[in-house]
């Protein structure tokens, strides 16, 4: 299993005459897992427990994480399976939906066949069935999100039946945010089947740069073994700096930098470019892709490794075509045939590359000398990441005009990506259709689904270059009493909207109920774009508790000195928790002065809180993240606090300062 898992490979790391992979134990980031209870309501007593994402099955029997794409789920799934193979105390068995994602969740006997792991031949018989009974077994089941979605109904209950029968059996289930909806794996009232729901939280600033200079010394460290000179060293040093800077002051690459995937993406091309970034989503993967594409393997000295010739283009509209497959049936892999029969079909129309060779030939051109694919056990290969291949299948849609077909499937969450992609690819008359056929009556759909599709309408706004001013007035109109949200959960929801959202929500100043305006306040929040600001200032002077609490919350999702200036100073400190989730937020609010009530919202060591929280004025502490240490003697140093607010979901602190109140 070490052997097996215990490798990272990190995107875009292409140096000449450099591995491809890492040992996971060098390079692997601890993620931080969020926990939500109860609701906001008009006292603001929503709960959000941040744990450290590895640790939750410490706490936990089963746990479904979400986390979208990129986020680093399958990333801690190998963690996880190294971890409990390495301790010895538990028999990890990682299974991979997209390897049975059509033949159903497979029998115990058949896990090792199912994932096409190369032992499951040398298995004894009935010893997996042994191992589950003898309460040992850990099952990582990643990627529900990966099965066809009339697939994981099924594949939902025969894991349930699965856990009933070998009850002691601890269990991970990973999926993108939408793909599940809440309580999908809930045991319809039998406690000892429900999963605890986590999310993986987006990468704190904190963690962000931590990840850049772990990459830039793992590239170091191979540059070393290459005995590179003085002047190679320095330059990885001077690209390392100025990243961090970027990262600091450009909002785009903020927004961009907030999981692993893209942590590697922007270092790979931040060196690759000399330090030289594109802004934005579609222009950081068309850089990818230059990169991945053209200039990969000359850069690695890597010239005759066959002798297939392809230039950028032509290998990009193959992998759009495998790409495209994929959407198109609804799965997460090819057979080998299957993608050979693919090319074989696409190569008439394409003389540069029929000239190269037929599709077998193509295809393992690709899967080598690419960087994009990677070939599983059994035949079958898929991208490295699903956010290439909803790249790619996106600009095969717009390059064959089958923009029906993205209108058809808009209302289904798994197409997001694509249809956003799509948008940024088209032409602006090809856009101004797609987009009214988007906002057009759909008499088949549910209104839940008719209004998914328009609110996407309005998605891709924040992704088109140019398009008709009638079009774009269009969108407007259409969505503006979309959002006019009347739950919490959908006023969460209106966040991945984008910016646009932000013009089409009402006016703060003219909403004289504090539970609309906390409605408006959960949106907006969640609008990770520094124009939000502006919005939430207007609601920074509401007094309703709800109000004051998500205000204070929303911070992490902006640049923090801005917000801290505009929103956290403004906001009334009476009985007010002021969440701080790194050491920036820490600095920032020190430098406001302190406050007397703060809860951790994120992961951080005593000595960050001790240098960052004002002792002269704290009496209230909320501790709502795990500590690395449940040691807590270091709160002596805070003399006039009082109170010690411990989330009961946390593990238990221990040398709790005299005089100081523990509360739940």
């Amino acid at each position: 299993m070490a052997r097996r898992f215990g490798w990272l490979t990190i995107v875009g790391v292409d140096f000449p005459n450099a591995p491809d992979r890492w040992p996971l134990e060098e390079t692997y980031l601890s993620l931080e897992a969020e926990e939500r209870s109860g609701a906001a309501g008009v006292t603001g007593d929503e709960q959000r427990t941040v744990l450290l994402a590895d640790r939750a099955l410490e706490d936990h029997e089963r746990v479904l994480l979400r986390g979208g794409a990129g986020s680093g789920k399958t990333t801690l799934v190998q963690w996880l399976a190294v971890a409990a193979a390495r301790e010895g105390s538990r028999v990890p068995f990682v299974l991979p939906v997209r390897r049975f994602a059509r033949e159903g969740f497979p029998a115990p006997d058949d896990f090792l066949h199912a994932v096409r792991h190369p032992l499951a031949d040398r298995a004894p018989e009935g010893w997996v069935v042994r191992t589950l009974l003898s309460g040992r077994a850990l099952l990582l089941v990643d990627g529900i999100d990966e099965a066809p979605e009339k697939a994981r109904g099924e594949l939902r209950d025969r894991l349930r039946r699965l856990l009933r029968v070998f009850s002691g059996t601890g269990c991970l289930v990973t999926s993108r945010p939408s793909a599940v909806s809440e309580g999908w794996l809930s045991g319809g009232g039998l406690a000892e089947e429900d999963f605890v729901e986590l999310s993986l939280a987006p990468m704190s600033r904190d963690q962000v740069t931590r990840f850049v200079r772990d990459w830039h010394s793992a590239a170091r460290l191979d540059e070393q073994s290459r005995t590179p000179g003085p002047r190679e060293r320095a330059t990885l040093d001077e690209y390392e700096q100025r990243l961090l800077h970027s990262v600091r002051i450009y909002r785009e690459l903020r927004q961009l930098a907030t999981n692993p995937l893209m942590c590697g993406l922007i270092c790979a091309l931040n060196r690759d470019r000399s330090g030289s970034l594109p802004s934005g989503r579609k222009e950081l993967y068309d850089a990818a892709l230059e990169m991945l594409l053209q200039r990969r393997d000359p850069e690695r000295d890597v010239l005759y490794a066959d002798d297939v010739r392809l230039q950028q283009s032509t290998r990009e509209r193959l992998l759009q075509k495998l790409a495209h497959a994929m959407l198109e049936e609804d799965a997460s892999e090819l057979t080998a045939e299957r993608a050979v029969g693919i090319l074989d079909a696409a190569l008439p129309a394409m003389p540069a590359a029929r000239a190269q060779g037929d599709g077998e030939k193509i295809f393992r051109h690709l899967l080598h000398r690419t960087g994009l694919l990677r070939e599983g056990s059994g035949e079958s290969v898929d991208f490295v990441h699903r956010t290439f291949q909803d790249y790619l299948a996106a600009k095969e849609i717009v390059a064959r005009g089958r923009f029906p077909t993205l209108v058809d499937h808009a209302h289904r969450p798994e197409w997001e990506e694509v249809i956003r992609m799509a948008a940024a690819h088209a032409r602006p008359e090809e856009c101004a259709e797609f987009l009214e056929r988007l906002l057009a009556p759909a008499p088949g759909l549910r209104r839940p689904q008719v209004n998914h599709r328009r609110l996407m309408a309005a998605a891709c706004l924040d992704h088109v270059t140019e398009l008709d001013p009638a079009v774009q007035q269009l969108v407007h109109d259409r969505t503006k009493n979309l959002v006019r949200p009347t739950t919490e959960l959908a006023a969460r929801g209106l966040g991945w909207v984008g910016p646009i959202v932000l013009e089409l929500l009402p006016d703060p100043g003219q909403v004289p109920d504090d539970r609309q305006a906390l409605l408006l306040a959960l949106t907006a929040t969640r609008v990770e774009d520094d124009a939000a600001i502006d919005y939430l200032a207007r609601l920074r002077s509401r007094s309703a508790p709800a109000v004051r609490a998500e205000l204070a919350r929303g911070w992490r999702n902006f640049d923090t000195e801005r917000y801290a200036q505009e929103i956290i100073a403004h906001l009334d400190p009476d009985g007010l928790y002021f969440p701080v989730a790194d050491t920036a937020e820490l600095a920032a609010l020190r430098e406001l002065g302190g406050r007397p009530r703060v809860q951790v919202a994120g992961v951080m060591r005593a000595e960050e809180l001790t240098a960052g929280l004002r002792a002269d004025g704290l009496t209230h502490l909320w501790l709502n993240a795990e500590l690395p240490d449940t040691d807590v003697s270091w709160l002596s140093r805070f003399p006039r606090l009082r109170v010690l607010r411990v989330n009961p979901r946390l593990p238990r602190v221990r040398n709790v300062p005299e005089g100081v109140e523990i509360t739940a």
